[in-house]
């Protein structure tokens, strides 16, 4: 099992960064102004990052022409997806569930600038398991399950 403390506070310094680029932006701007506004803050708490990092996911050790771009990977391992909309869907984080399982990356956050108050979620991958945790220890997503 996967030490959830540990990842929350892992992730801590990166969701403080996200609700400073809201204060100072405010809600109801473009995702690209908050991507760019992501990055000089990460910047400025001097976390590492890399910004639209892209990569090719494989097909059974195969890999695909695919291409997958992720708006931050924050300390060689949590996975931040910025979006700029009016609802935050399934397929929004099924988005981040599947950068988290295909990058093999425990932590992801998933933020919605659009709001009046920034709302972000954070979620776990277990390796060992192959399931999306929530932060408070719930599976949301096993993808050992057939559907």
């Amino acid at each position: 099992m996967i030490d959830l403390n540990a990842l929350k506070k892992r992730v801590y310094d990166v969701v403080g960064a996200i609700y400073d680029v809201h204060s100072v932006l405010g809600p109801g701007l473009n995702e690209s102004c908050y991507q760019e506004g992501m990055e000089l803050e990460l910047k400025e708490k001097k976390i590492p990052f890399v910004r639209e990092m892209t990569f090719h996911p494989h097909y059974r050790g195969v890999p695909m022409e695919a291409t997958f771009r992720v708006d931050f990977i924050c300390k060689d391992d949590i996975i931040v997806e910025c979006k700029a909309v009016s609802d935050v869907t399934g397929v929004h984080r099924a988005q981040l569930f599947n950068y988290m399982r295909l990058l093999q990356m425990q932590c992801g956050v998933l933020v919605n600038f659009y709001p009046t108050s920034a709302l972000v979620e954070r979620y776990f991958y277990d390796k060992k398991t192959n399931q999306i945790i929530s932060t408070d220890g719930h599976v949301i997503y096993n993808y050992n399950q057939k559907r």
